[in-house]
């Protein structure tokens, strides 16, 4: 990323706190039950104002942090994290230090919260979304991002990190997606930006930011609109290690070297307001095959993640253009994007094809338990055209038959 990030935020206190078995849970390992998989995970934040997020499902992390020269004391308790009895959890960053915190640079100026999932829940693959209203104001730093669970083993970098979502209070209007790995960490992490259109200011609405993770891949998406895909390609020969456990986490930083300190512009309290959380693997392990007839494989022809591409029958092969996972809102997704019934059609015919994710009914799907793929909207089945088992045959939807063309194994 070309912003300036000298070192990430992995902070001594926190880590050390994750790392401690006393203090927090212990990293999720690869053996245990919650990183399945089919594991899922989903949070709405329900609850009466003012309640702590559930300890089920989050633990609050607690210190400063030297490695970026952040100005925030993350607190334990609810003045800094807690729901707010409309199905959000606000984090709020405040211009203030009533329990007399010491920071690296002295007495803490700033308190906030930064919450994460390490011993409750990890996940390797999936659709991994929240749907935030982010702050504003110079020296802000919200983010929504993961860290594999062996950090405790390996360190940082080599346990990765996927940043979904990061924000700096001086771009109102942009958002970031990063990798950080051995040898692309910090300022040489491999990224991209995403920017709203006409001067938007993110802070003004809720956006949906998430990630789809299969192996080799990861793809990144602001409100189902794809600005970025990254492949071990990507690296230049550098270690992938992104096919393994990942915990999440939800923070505010205050300053820091990337977004720089507040200022006299910058008002407080500022609030990080999240209003879900979910990751998705579907019915299946994230990246899982879809088999029709003659055992051939749903596939997104030439691996082509553009637009409009085709998807066919074709022999598996157990690359990502084969790889699909059932989102929880419905969807059927594989490289980032959704199957898409072309032109919203709804009449026998009408062929499927890979597209952005916009939420569209001719994007929803539902898997019976008679292995019909059906969009229902059109009340039609997905159908292998002309029941022609050769390689290259276009899917589409049919009114369903109960024909050998039209049954699917997910998974």
């Amino acid at each position: 990323m070309a912003r300036p990030r000298l070192l990430r935020r992995c902070l001594l206190a926190a880590l050390s706190a994750v790392l401690a078995g006393s203090a927090m849970a212990g990293p999720a390992h690869a053996d245990s039950p919650e990183v399945s998989a089919a594991a899922t995970f989903s949070d709405t934040f329900d609850g009466p104002a003012g309640a702590a997020v559930d300890p089920g499902k989050w633990q609050t992390e607690t210190g400063d942090n030297v490695n970026n020269h952040e100005r925030q004391y993350y607190t334990p308790g609810t003045r800094n994290a807690a729901l707010d009895g409309q199905g959000h959890l606000v984090i709020t960053a405040r211009r203030e230090n009533p329990a007399n915190y010491q920071c690296w640079y002295g007495t803490c100026q700033y308190t906030s919260a930064r919450l994460n999932t390490s011993g409750k829940f990890a996940a390797q693959y999936g659709h991994v979304e929240a749907r935030m209203k982010i702050p504003r104001g110079q020296g802000m730093w919200p983010a929504f991002w993961m860290l594999g669970t062996d950090i405790g083993q390996v360190g940082w970098p080599d346990s990765g990190e996927i940043d979904v979502m990061e924000n700096v209070g001086y771009e109102p209007s942009t958002v970031h997606g990063t990798l950080h790995g051995p040898g692309y960490s910090g300022s040489g992490g491999i990224g991209a930006a995403y920017s709203l259109p006409g001067g938007q200011a993110f802070a003004d609405a809720f956006h949906t930011y998430a990630v789809d993770w299969t192996p080799d891949s990861i793809t990144w998406s602001v409100d189902g609109t794809v600005y970025q895909r990254r492949t071990p390609a990507d690296l230049g020969g550098r270690k992938w290690v992104f096919d393994k456990p990942f915990f999440l986490i939800l923070n505010l930083a205050v300053g820091g070297y990337w977004p720089g300190d507040p200022d006299g512009s910058t008002s407080f309290p500022a609030q990080l307001v999240v209003d879900s959380v979910s990751v998705t693997t579907g019915n299946t392990p994230a990246g899982g095959a879809i088999r029709g007839l003659a055992g051939k494989c749903a596939d997104v022809a030439g691996a082509n993640p553009a637009n409009g591409t085709p998807v066919q029958l074709h022999d598996c092969n157990g690359t990502p253009a084969q790889q699909w996972a059932l989102a929880a809102d419905g969807t059927l997704r594989a490289l980032g994007k959704c199957l898409d019934v072309t032109d919203h059609g709804t009449a026998d015919g009408s062929t499927v094809q890979l597209w952005d994710c916009t939420g569209g009914a001719n994007q929803q799907w539902a898997v019976s338990a008679a292995h019909d793929i059906v969009n229902p909207r059109a009340d039609k089945c997905l159908d292998v055209t002309g029941n022609n088992p050769a390689n290259g045959t276009r899917l589409q939807i049919w009114t369903c038959t109960g024909g050998a063309n039209q049954k699917w194994t997910v998974g």
